[in-house]
């Protein structure tokens, strides 16, 4: 039996439905995360587990207990918000024990658990200072202590990380899955971006306009999008439109090149997709499919260098190594591109 049930969950506020009939069973020690852009629904269904937001319809079960219609405080749960929360007024150790303290725990039991999460979180020293005397990414670190102190059966995040730099946000949810892993604790992780949700989730929940779009593990939303909305949201897709000559052995043109996918397809035109990374430059060993093209654009990211052609008519992004001493193909070069037809993803309307 899962951990935690969510069933046909719905929340409208006044005419508008934000959240339609989602439904998502996640086992004990599981990570999830509700990935998608602002409005999708997310956080409303993170704030429904929660207790903070009241469902308009549906159910909700943690370790077989409905809690509908329990408040916030008899959920057993932790959260952590985006903004911090922290009481500037009490000290990191105060603010990390404030939970415990709540619940009438004692003194002594309280100054234990405290300096033991201040060890979890790699902040043993720093008991006595304030808030403003922390740095953004440790602030977040003791609102992540405070909300694991009590011991909670369930951790919810609401993009904890959206307001840190780029750097602090690697490093910190690196640490809050370690973390998470040791604990074994089940945790609901809401972002909005893909990277992060993709290095630290088991699964994925890709929201879109109150609903569900796919739930499956990072390698299954990223290789096997289930929707038009999933490939273009997560990862970098180029979308090209294919001819079908013959729709029953999946034979198609591109570009007027031709592409048999070996599969079938719908009549008349179909959408395909790839990644960049799965397109070479040039005519590449094991690749059955080239197309001809005209570099328009190049975008130099480091390590990888992500090139742009016309193709047909057609934008499609490529990925090739950054090799010093060979720079790539200029703008306006004309060029030939190698695939898989195995690689391409047959996209639903």
């Amino acid at each position: 039996m899962s951990f935690l049930t969510i069933e046909h969950l719905e929340k409208s506020f006044g005419p508008n439905r934000v959240v339609k009939d989602f439904n998502l069973t996640i086992e004990k020690g599981e990570f999830i995360s509700l990935l998608g852009p602002s409005g999708c629904g997310k956080t409303t269904v993170l704030r429904m587990v929660a207790g903070f937001e009241t469902p308009t319809s549906g159910a909700i079960h943690i370790d077989g207990k409905d809690v509908v219609r329990l408040r916030p405080n008899q959920r057993s749960i932790g959260m952590v918000f985006q903004a911090y929360a922290l009481f500037p007024n009490l000290t990191v150790a105060q603010n990390v024990g404030f939970g415990l303290k709540v619940n009438g725990t004692a003194r002594q039991e309280i100054q234990s658990r405290v300096e033991e999460m201040l060890s979890l979180i790699g902040l043993p020293d720093l008991g006595a200072r304030y808030p403003f005397q922390l740095s953004g990414g440790q602030q977040q670190r003791v609102a992540l202590a405070r909300a694991l102190a009590p011991r909670p059966q369930v951790l919810l995040l609401d993009e904890p990380l959206s307001a840190l730099d780029a750097k602090i946000r690697v490093s910190l949810r690196e640490e809050i899955r370690a973390i998470q892993q040791k604990l074994g604790i089940t945790t609901i992780f809401v972002t909005h971006d893909q990277e992060e949700a993709l290095s630290i989730s088991d699964r994925i929940v890709v929201m879109h306009q109150g609903i569900a779009d796919q739930v499956g593990t990072p390698f299954e939303i990223y290789n096997n999008p289930a929707t038009r909305f999933v490939a273009g949201f997560v990862g970098t897709l180029n979308l090209m439109e294919a001819k079908v000559i013959d729709a029953e052995k999946g034979v198609t043109t591109i570009g007027g090149a031709p592409v048999i996918l070996g599969r079938p397809l719908p009549k008349g035109k179909a959408t395909l997709a790839a990644r960049p990374e799965t397109i070479r430059l040039g005519r590449a060993p094991g690749k059955d499919t080239v197309l001809a093209g005209k570099i328009t654009g190049v975008n130099f990211l480091g390590s990888v260098i992500r090139l742009r052609a016309d193709v047909g008519g057609q934008v499609i992004d490529f990925d090739t190594f950054n090799a010093p001493g060979v720079p790539p193909p200029t703008p306006g070069t004309e060029v030939e591109l190698s695939l898989s037809a195995r690689d391409l993803l047959v996209i639903p309307e």
